[in-house]
């Protein structure tokens, strides 16, 4: 990880925490940390769900426009691909992920919003893909996951204008899955997660993997993945523990195995 990005571990829940102040800007060492807290929450047995967290004022203000402005075309060819593996290790926790927004989670901060499975804003977080302005585009995955979440109409919105929008509207287009009191948002986030923990984590890891990759095929192919991903888990202890319980009428406590 790095000074600005720390992975906290509590009752089974693991929380990425930001922490550049003021705005939490996402730097390359702040890239760097948050990949490298993603992978350690996919490796830790004790961690069996991740909310990203940039503290009680502000999610993520976007990229470091300083650190970017001086950067020539062959400079950024390497440096985008950074852009996109600290998005993707985000979206490859093999667990459920929630982003809890306060404030403003903007460019490179909505981007790693959308990383995550699940979405809950502050009733006065703001949200937005304002790279337009700067005469770019998003580079972290905005304009494709933004698309795949809200419908290709309302990303453009989006992008095209580079407009802020509240929580509200957010909630309104399904970028956001609820809004809280903003002093409750981790709150929120934890109890929204809660349930995962001493799940069935190989089941869970399945069906996420299962949708994920469905999206991105024909429906004949998803429904393969989908196949071969239910065969699978027959393979584990933890099926056997589920249905024998169910059989028996017993709660089960899954080993994840």
């Amino acid at each position: 990880m790095s000074e600005f990005v720390r992975l906290e571990v509590e009752d089974g829940i693991g929380t990425i925490r930001l922490d550049r102040p003021p705005m939490n800007a996402l730097n390359a060492a702040v890239q760097e940390g948050l990949a490298a807290a993603a992978t350690e929450a996919t490796m830790r047995e004790d961690v069996f769900a991740v909310i990203v967290y940039g503290g009680e004022k502000v999610f993520a203000a976007g990229a470091d426009i300083k650190e970017m402005e001086a950067m020539s075309y062959a400079q950024m060819a390497r440096h985008s691909a950074m852009l996109q593996d600290f998005t993707r290790a985000l979206a490859r926790i093999p667990k459920p992920t929630l982003a809890a927004i306060t404030g403003y989670a903007l460019g490179g901060g909505c981007e790693v919003a959308l990383s995550c499975d699940f979405r809950i804003a502050g009733a006065n977080a703001k949200l937005g893909q304002p790279e337009i302005s700067l005469g770019i585009i998003p580079g972290a995955g905005g304009t494709q996951r933004l698309a795949r979440l809200v419908g290709p109409a309302r990303a453009k919105d989006l992008v095209f204008s580079g407009r802020f929008i509240d929580a509200d509207e957010a909630l309104a287009i399904g970028l956001i899955d609820a809004v809280v009191p903003d002093d409750e948002v981790y709150a929120a986030a934890r109890k929204r997660l809660a349930r995962y923990v001493g799940g069935p984590a190989l089941a869970i890891k399945a069906a996420k993997e299962a949708i994920d990759k469905g999206l991105e095929v024909d429906l004949e192919t998803g429904l393969e993945i989908e196949r071969m991903a239910f065969a699978s888990l027959f393979a584990t202890e933890d099926k056997a523990i589920g249905m024998g319980a169910f059989v028996a009428k017993q709660k089960p406590s899954f080993v994840g195995r």
